[in-house]
């Protein structure tokens, strides 16, 4: 397998890290607290986060230090949409509470896929790499006659469960996300190209690969009788403004080491943008979230003229809302200015977006840089707000 179309994405990585260490935001499904439970065996210690609330998992600390992934953010280095990476993973954490009870299980970082493990299942499959997972290529060039790649990225999650003092497997999640659009070369360096693959094909080779994935698990030792859930993603294309979504999980239990047709559940999971745009329409998005967020717009744009942009990715699940996040670009320059926008952003929020989800509002400069931060849970009614300053204050 060529390593150089390989990427290893370390931002999330660290976004995940530090989010689940602000006890306040709780905006993924991982909570901090100063509650945590401590076990020990022999000279190593097993340390859990602890949670802010029965809706997030609780992380395992080993010796003092978070248990990484062992291949975390392994993908082909084709797509370059970065909403890809993120919600991938959300969505993963989504799937895993459907089968892994926060309140008994413990979230812990894939151990057991290595990175060049997972490499290698997301390269072609060849002579000198026979469990590649994505098809031989066939030699051909056309955008509708060539073996397009399926898999793009690949992530394993573990969950522990606690006994006194002590923590084991008790289950696992693999997602493995899809193209719905594969890039390609003819020639190196040369023009992009694009073999657009159908929702039915790629969540067919999905199921696919899913077996042989189960199977290969369930030949190491500490999987061979555990429960372990498969997860389809459908990544969106590079020029989408907001991530893919998951399309269809199943479990398999008892050992088993394949999937039937009635094992899979299908999941009715749609990002879209606000405002729409032409392309999108959000022809599937409630019409008065939609609303809700243009009265929103319409209230700071008006308060607030030196803004370049208001948008917002809304995620669905099953019609409903279930997460929204709001991208604000400004022209300012005074960190003043940035404070009373942020207080009058948690005015307005709090007022004209939906309430019973979560919301997250990012506010950046012209240059990217982030200039402050506001978040509600679904739960809550008030906004925790913080403002990035130069000084370094916290």
């Amino acid at each position: 397998m060529n390593l150089k179309r390989i990427r290893t994405i370390g931002l999330v990585a660290v976004t995940a890290i530090a989010l689940a260490a602000c006890g306040n935001l709780k905006s993924s499904s991982f909570g901090s607290s100063s509650s945590s439970t401590t076990t020990t065996t022999g000279s190593k210690t097993t340390t859990t986060t602890g949670s802010t609330d029965s809706e997030f998992y609780q992380g395992v600390i080993k010796n003092g230090r978070y248990r990484t992934s062992k291949s975390r953010g392994v993908n082909v280095s084709q797509n370059d949409n970065v909403m890809n990476l993120k919600s991938f993973e959300t969505q993963l954490l989504d799937v895993s509470q459907k089968v892994f009870s926060t309140s008994k299980y413990v979230f812990q970082e894939g151990q057991y896929l290595s990175t060049s493990t997972v490499e290698n299942w997301l390269g072609r499959y060849s002579k000198s790499n026979k469990t590649g997972l994505n098809p031989q290529s066939n030699g051909k060039t056309g955008s509708t006659t060539r073996n397009p790649i399926y898999l793009q990225q690949l992530e394993e999650q573990d969950y522990m469960i606690q006994s006194g003092s002590k923590l084991s497997l008790g289950g696992v999640t693999v997602g493995l996300g899809l193209n719905s659009v594969d890039y390609y070369t003819k020639v190196t360096y040369g023009a992009t190209y694009e073999t657009d693959i159908s929702t039915t094909t790629l969540t067919a080779e999905g199921k696919k690969m899913a077996n042989t994935v189960l199977q290969r698990m369930r030949q190491k030792s500490a999987l061979k009788n555990v429960p372990i859930v498969l997860a389809l993603y459908k990544q969106s294309s590079n020029d989408s403004l907001v991530g893919g979504n998951m399309i269809a999980y199943a479990v398999s239990k008892n050992g088993s080491t394949s999937f039937s047709s009635s094992d899979w559940k299908s999941l009715n999971w749609q990002s879209y943008v606000f405002p729409a745009t032409s392309e999108s329409k959000n022809s599937g998005a409630n019409s008065n979230d939609e609303s809700d967020f243009s009265s929103f717009k319409s209230h700071v744009q008006n308060f607030f003229p030196n803004l370049s942009g208001v948008t917002a990715n809304a995620h669905y699940q099953n019609k409903s809302l279930k997460k929204l996040s709001v991208n604000i670009t400004t022209k300012f320059y005074s960190e003043t200015e940035i404070i009373s926008f942020t207080q009058y952003l948690a005015t307005a929020a709090k007022r004209y977006l939906p309430s019973g989800v979560p919301v997250e509002i990012t506010v950046k400069g012209a240059d990217g840089t982030i200039q402050s931060f506001l978040a509600r849970t679904a739960k809550g009614s008030s906004y925790y707000t913080h403002v990035f300053s130069d000084q370094g204050d916290d």
